[in-house]
């Protein structure tokens, strides 16, 4: 990778940054906020619970890339010839994959490892059960 490629990069983290930090985390108020109301639509607490439960992951979510680009900006200015390389293999990460998600800690490769569903097979055949 390039110095004017890792720049770029850079500034692209820091922009991440900036972003991430600056957003509020979201926040779905409930329907019912005293135990003894009751009525209303039947409809508006299981959708308002479930757009809690999104709200929530997406906070989650947010952190969680914040974090990496917390770690991959100190990477940059700590290690720059590391910039850019796979954790797991130490091979270079594609400029492609780089472009668009700076924050990216492995190679196709390895997060497809990583992602791999853990043990075997969960379905059996008819003939497993004879």
């Amino acid at each position: 990778m390039t110095e004017a490629q890792r720049e770029r990069l850079k500034q692209k983290l820091l922009a991440l940054h900036g972003e991430l930090t600056g957003k509020a985390p979201m926040r779905i108020e409930p329907n019912r906020t005293d135990e003894a109301r009751v009525g209303g639509d039947e409809d508006e607490q299981p959708l308002n619970e479930m757009m809690q439960a999104i709200a929530s992951s997406r906070n989650r979510n947010m952190d969680g890339v914040l974090q990496r680009v917390v770690k991959a900006l100190g990477k940059v200015r700590d290690d720059p010839d590391s910039f850019g390389e796979c954790e797991e293999c130490g091979d270079e990460i594609p400029l492609g994959r780089m472009e668009a998600m700076p924050y990216v800690e492995f190679c196709v490769a390895c997060q497809g490892q990583k992602d791999a569903p853990k043990g075997g097979p969960t379905r059996r055949k008819l003939t497993d059960y004879t």
